[in-house]
């Protein structure tokens, strides 16, 4: 039996880093069992239906266990987003642009790294991200938009990929 109670704060730290990187393999093995049985497209494909129903999950346990109110709009996102268990394990920033919107931003993703450091073209996650973070942001609040600003297999730079979120204003449909 786990025994969380007796360990430090570092420790529980360490497993939990562990625990989402055991999350993020699971997630690249099975990708890559359905892409050696179906195909790139296929896999792709079943990809975002997993990630539509995965990402509404998660936003909601988030929700569940800090507090975060549903319809909170983009201050709730912002600190969902901040607890997903890809925060564990990749860098990411969320930062507000001028007119209001929050502008989230992957910063080091371990599958793109992994694959850069292999000297492996980017993996074309936009149609699987496209996917999971409207489903997180609509989890979180029903009227957030969700705008790709980037993510492969467009270009990117330097970052990974790069998400706006705004809230519709008064008139907007």
């Amino acid at each position: 039996m786990l025994q969380l109670d007796a360990m430090t704060r570092e420790d529980l730290g360490k497993l939990l880093e562990a625990y989402a990187k055991s999350w993020l393999a699971h997630d690249g093995c099975w990708f890559l069992a359905a892409e050696e049985r179906f195909g790139l497209d296929t896999a792709i494909e079943l990809d975002a239906l997993s990630w539509k129903r995965f990402a509404m999950t998660e936003a909601k346990r988030i929700m569940e266990a800090l507090g975060i109110p549903e319809g909170g709009g983009l201050r709730a996102l912002e600190r969902a987003l901040g607890h997903r268990m890809y925060a564990l394990i990749n860098k990411q920033e969320a930062a507000w642009t001028e007119d209001g919107a929050l502008e989230f931003r992957m910063v080091e993703c371990r599958v793109q790294s992994t694959r850069r450091r292999k000297g492996l073209p980017d993996f074309p996650c936009k149609p699987v991200g496209t996917v999971e973070f409207t489903q997180f942001a609509k989890a979180v609040d029903p009227r957030i938009r969700t705008e790709c600003v980037a993510c492969p297999p467009d270009a990117v730079g330097e970052t990974c990929c790069v998400w706006r979120f705004t809230m519709p204003k008064a008139g907007d449909p």
